[in-house]
């Protein structure tokens, strides 16, 4: 019987529940260990330079439209933390991504009840890192034009003010492409059929694609968020497709 698919935040804490397994901690430790030190120095150098930043975006505004200020700072605070957020993030994924898309293999493992993945070695892991690193860079190429223009736009007086709910649709996306392509990389489906297959479950994509974004800024929940997003996305994977044979709902699997 085909398992039920679920919601995006579903998803998530179904993921959340699977990294905790037995079978699967170990797999979770670098990818973690990863996410800390990356955090640590995003809250490090955001200490340092966040009023630096947002005053650079703040507009200039004249004497008498100064009481503005007051209502356009918090906004540029948001769009600075979107920016440097995402920022980090994205670079977290790329260097943990041959762990990430390790990780994806044996969550698949556990949600099916079965392996079809070669047993684990060192060998393996490394012979993952130039095609992992190769995907993150064609993610890369899809991701630096779109934020380059929504950065452009960041600095165009008025206009910049509506940067920060496109930097957070932005967002939302590249996250539901970011950890839904580790399990797609593993079934060498396409960067090509992989969009299109998220742009055809668009709103399954963003609702995912959100809740993992939210979770990701709390802080300290957002520590354990990276292994949990590849472990819920690729739950998103194998539910949403549809596969014909899912022998042990994850649920039943962490008990």
């Amino acid at each position: 019987m085909q398992a039920p698919v679920l919601s995006g935040p579903q998803y998530l804490q179904e993921g959340l529940k699977l990294i905790l397994s037995p079978n699967l901690r170990l797999f979770v430790l670098l990818p973690l260990a990863i996410n800390l030190v990356l955090f640590g120095g995003l809250i490090y150098l955001a200490g340092n330079q966040f009023s630096l930043w947002v005053d650079s975006l703040m507009p200039s505004l004249p004497d008498w439209l100064s009481f503005l200020s007051y209502i356009l700072w918090p906004l540029f605070v948001v769009l600075v933390v979107l920016m440097v957020f995402f920022t980090f993030t994205m670079l977290a994924n790329v260097i943990a991504a041959p762990f990430n898309g390790f990780l994806a293999e044996k969550v698949e493992v556990v949600v099916r009840g079965t392996d079809d993945f070669p047993a684990f070695s060192w060998g393996e892991l490394i012979a993952m890192v130039p095609r992992t690193f190769g995907r993150e860079l064609r993610k890369l190429g899809y991701f630096l034009p779109r934020a380059i223009g929504l950065f452009i736009l960041s600095f165009i007086p008025v206009v910049n003010i509506v940067a920060a709910p496109l930097w957070l649709l932005f967002g939302v996306w590249m996250m539901a492409i970011q950890y839904i392509d580790y399990p797609a990389d593993n079934h060498k489906m396409s960067w090509q059929d992989m969009l299109a297959w998220l742009r055809a479950k668009r709103w399954q994509s963003l609702s995912f694609g959100g809740s993992v974004y939210l979770a990701l800024l709390i802080p300290l929940v957002n520590i354990v968020m990276m292994p949990a997003a590849v472990a819920g996305a690729t739950l998103f994977w194998v539910r949403e497709r549809g596969d014909s044979v899912v022998a042990k709902q994850s649920t039943q699997t962490v008990r």
